[in-house]
């Protein structure tokens, strides 16, 4: 209505009656960051691109399937710590071929088989036109000349909250400067949470490769990402997706087959031309599996060796689940993990001590521990800050994050309103109402509102007269933010009988 009515008649007016609101973002989206079989949707390239996808269906449509290793066969060396089994009568060991380890589309099975949901994807290359030689190339994660940093493309994208790579740890300890990269993206973009793999070397002794990442991970943004340790027995990849392809082709299986028809469906392979042995494929391996207990022994071995992962996106699929059921406010651990048999190094208590509570650094690892009955649990809630009274704990972290991002999202729309009173009971109120909600839920701790959260603006409070003149509005948020129960200490004494 004109503010200055000069025609006689009736006019309305309408009003706002409540405040604006302010709604919690996404905290559970991840971007996995890696090499994919192929990136392309309806002829265009979705190289160096963040796609976002529902399920593992829409992963292989338009980013294809894993990548598909090649295995040698060697004799075992004398006193070799790594496992044997007995082929024809030698003793033998299974050995990936060299660039041969990518792990991108069984760590987006495994988010998925551990609750996952909407997820985005960020392929730096591709490896279908490489099927038997694909190598890392630290360059496709930092950017030069050529190649465009996927951590400042990143930086236009508003959703994903947390960040994985789950191929750069094949590099071994060669991926921890990557790794800083992350944090310090997470840090600069003040909205995301950064998983990491820790290198496992030595599945006898892991002091080394916990010292090893502690000194390659840096000191700066810790309070950004989380590592997790150690690598998981897993049953992602089932024996049907293993067949005699997975040999390289200096494999002979007649030196290592003893039974005679196996022999000799090995002889009828090699009359054939590439084009039928591929064609017969399916043929071929089920005449070897029945027909030979020593061929079957292999692909165990090789299902065994593959199935070995890295954690990182089974952590990205737990938050999910996590978040989804309780909110980011529960602390992602205590969680039993599916499709895993065991972690390949059962921790103890005791090694568990140095790698929660870090005393020279404060760079805690969260350690996943088989328990009897319970399966493979989490049992780890710390960031890498782990000697930081504020950001020790992850789910403190993501939960500030979560609600910085949601008020800034929300206070957005008074950018270029007066800066007087009634802006600033608005949006006192709306952040109030907020917070408000996160309280009855559980999120911040209290009996009451006012213990729980506090909400300051306004002239006199946190502002000057200089500061409006300046054209800030400042608003001062407190929070009690809600911590685990860590460790629960139980107290038991003895008392007299008392009749």
């Amino acid at each position: 209505m004109t503010s200055d009515p000069q025609t006689p008649g009736v006019y309305i007016v309408e009003k706002n009656a409540f405040p604006g609101s302010a709604v919690a973002v996404e905290t559970s989206v991840p971007v996995f960051i890696g090499y994919t079989q192929k990136a392309e949707r309806n002829g265009k390239s979705l190289l160096h691109i963040p796609t976002k996808i529902s399920s593992l269906a829409e992963y292989v449509e338009l980013f294809g399937e894993g990548f598909h290793p090649r295995f040698k066969i060697t004799a075992a060396a004398a006193g070799t710590k790594e496992e044997t089994f007995l082929l024809n009568g030698k003793n033998a060991q299974i050995h990936i071929n060299d660039n041969n380890t990518l792990y991108f589309y069984r760590a987006i099975q495994f988010f998925y088989q551990n609750g996952g949901g909407n997820c985005y994807i960020m392929p730096v290359g591709t490896y279908g036109d490489k099927p038997t030689d694909f190598e890392i190339d630290l360059i496709d994660f930092t950017g030069n000349d050529k190649k465009p940093n996927p951590f400042t493309l990143l930086e236009k994208e508003y959703e994903p909250s947390l960040v994985i790579l789950p191929d750069i740890i094949a590099k071994g300890i060669a991926a921890y400067p990557i790794y800083q990269l992350v944090l310090a993206h997470c840090a600069k973009m003040q909205s995301r949470f950064g998983i990491f793999d820790v290198a496992q070397f030595n599945t006898q002794t892991p002091d080394d490769d916990i010292q090893q990442f502690r000194d390659g991970i840096g000191t700066d943004f810790l309070n950004y990402g989380a590592a997790y340790y150690p690598w998981l027995k897993t049953s992602v990849i089932q024996s049907q997706e293993i067949d005699f392809t997975n040999f390289d082709d200096s494999v002979d299986l007649a030196d290592w087959l003893p039974e005679k028809e196996a022999r000799q469906i090995v002889a009828n392979m090699k009359a054939l031309e590439p084009e039928a042995l591929i064609a017969n494929r399916v043929n071929i391996h089920q005449s070897l599996r029945a027909s030979s207990a020593s061929y079957g022994i292999i692909l165990d071995a090789i299902r065994i060796k593959l199935n070995l992962l890295p954690p990182s996106a089974a952590i990205a699929g737990i938050y999910t689940l996590v978040d989804s059921s309780r909110g980011v406010w529960k602390a992602p651990a205590n969680v039993s993990l599916s499709m895993v048999n065991s972690p390949a190094i059962s921790i103890s208590a005791e090694q568990q001590e140095t790698m929660n509570v870090d005393i020279i650094g404060g760079k805690s690892i969260n350690v996943i521990r088989p328990f009897p009955g319970l399966g493979s649990l989490v049992w780890g809630a710390r960031t890498l800050d782990g000697n930081s009274q504020d950001w020790r704990y992850i789910n403190v972290r993501r939960t500030m994050i979560m609600i910085e991002q949601s008020l800034k999202l929300a206070c957005r729309a008074y950018v270029f309103e007066p800066n007087d009173s009634g802006t600033w009971i608005t949006i006192k109120s709306m952040m109030n109402n907020f917070l408000g909600n996160l309280w009855k839920q559980g999120a911040l701790a209290g009996a009451v509102p006012e213990q729980a959260f506090d909400v300051q603006v306004g002239l006199g409070v946190t502002m000057t007269p200089a500061d409006i003149l300046d054209r800030l509005l400042v608003i001062t948020v407190k929070l009690a933010m809600v911590r685990p129960a860590e460790f629960i200490v139980l107290t038991f004494q003895q008392q007299q009988q008392q009749s």
